[in-house]
């Protein structure tokens, strides 16, 4: 992450926000599960199948199924793309949450759930270097770590301020998922519809922004 420049910094930024916005809503909606942070819905599908609760295994498997076909669809997308990978990736996401309000409108919630967790997985594959993701930005537990050892580097006579990226990253995350707690609260499922606004935007963005990593 450090390799890349503020126009970036501040995609990455939105994008995060726009995962914790989404997540909000899919938690709220779907009684406790994810539909971006699949390590807590792991530990959720481990404990259904302990239950043997039928319906918590199956939704919490469909979830996991659909968030890596997502990440297995923004990556095509990507690779397709070529030099506007960033773009492609983030159409794809907003086509899927597009779909994903639109199933809801007519009343096929839990399909609509699904896409939602099919976009976030795909939204992963924006920022990469060699195939590899360089920036995770729906989940934030290692952005955390390195955020801690770059604190730890500058007790120790590093960089000062190098922590402060990985900051800016989870504090959008965290500010996406009160706007989604809050709008949840508001017009429900509804804000989906914001969510893909916001995507479409970003897509918008992203079709300026030069192809550097």
């Amino acid at each position: 992450m450090m390799r890349y420049d503020r126009p970036v910094i501040g995609l990455a930024f939105c994008l995060s926000g726009l995962a914790g916005f989404v997540d909000a809503l899919g938690f709220l909606s779907l009684g406790g599960f994810f539909v971006s942070f699949m390590s807590g819905n792991t530990t959720r599908f481990a404990i259904e199948l302990a239950g043997r609760h039928a319906g918590g295994i199956l939704l919490a498997a469909m979830i996991l199924g659909l968030f890596v076909l997502g990440v297995v669809g923004g990556s095509l997308a990507g690779h397709f793309a070529g030099r506007q990978r960033k773009a492609a990736v983030l159409a794809f996401v907003t086509l899927a949450l597009l779909l994903s309000a639109g199933l809801d409108s007519i009343g096929l919630g839990i399909a609509g759930a699904g896409l939602l967790a099919v976009a976030m997985g795909a939204e992963n594959s924006v920022f990469q270097r060699d195939g590899e993701v360089t920036i995770g930005l729906t989940y934030m537990t290692g952005t955390l770590v390195k955020m801690g050892q770059r604190i730890a580097g500058a007790l120790l006579g590093g960089p000062k301020l190098a922590f402060l990226r990985h900051f800016v990253l989870w504090l959008g995350l965290l500010s996406g998922a009160i706007a989604g707690a809050v709008a949840h609260g508001r017009i429900g499922l509804d804000a989906i519809w914001l969510a893909a606004g916001a995507a479409a935007l970003f897509t918008f963005v992203a079709l300026f922004m030069p192809e550097r990593d």
